[in-house]
């Protein structure tokens, strides 16, 4: 059985709550997951996993920084994941992919270049900038944990 661990940092608890959907998803899908905190877990746990997800609320245009320390962290770490994808919750006017989503895209790229990074991310609209999740936008959540889970399952 594949198993995935996403990682997650949440100022308002809207990426926390994207991830426990995305996490349901998966379990929907026959995948093994868990989840946590980054600021309360240590990178080493990645080591079990066969994929990972990164989530990271929008902080001035960027993933945020407990996120970007984290990837630094889970760089210095021997994984045995093969996969990586990343997701992201953003305010402001709706679009297609966030900025700070796509800047995370790069970060897993550039710190993790051993694991292969599963396209396309995830951005999850927030209302304001404390939330809460747009109405829709956790179906978004689903269809992306289909989709990471048809990508693992093929290899």
């Amino acid at each position: 059985m594949v198993k995935v661990f996403i990682f997650y940092d949440s100022k308002y608890g809207n990426t926390k709550l994207a991830s426990e959907k995305i996490a349901e998803g998966l379990r929907a899908e026959g995948i093994a997951v868990d989840l946590g905190y980054v600021k309360e877990i240590c990178p080493e746990i990645a080591t079990k996993y066969d994929a990972i997800v990164l989530g990271a609320p929008n902080h001035m245009a960027r993933p945020s920084q407990a996120m970007k320390s984290f990837i630094e962290q889970l760089a210095k770490v021997d994984l045995k994941a093969r996969f990586v994808a990343v997701f992201g919750t953003y305010a402001g006017k709706e679009r297609l992919q966030d900025r700070a989503e796509r800047k995370l895209e790069v970060m897993a790229q550039t710190n993790l270049p051993k694991l292969k990074l599963l396209l396309p991310g995830l951005s999850v609209h927030v209302r304001g900038v404390s939330g809460p999740i747009v109405d829709g936008e956790m179906l978004k959540c689903i269809a992306f944990s289909k989709r990471l889970a048809h990508q693992v399952s093929l290899f």
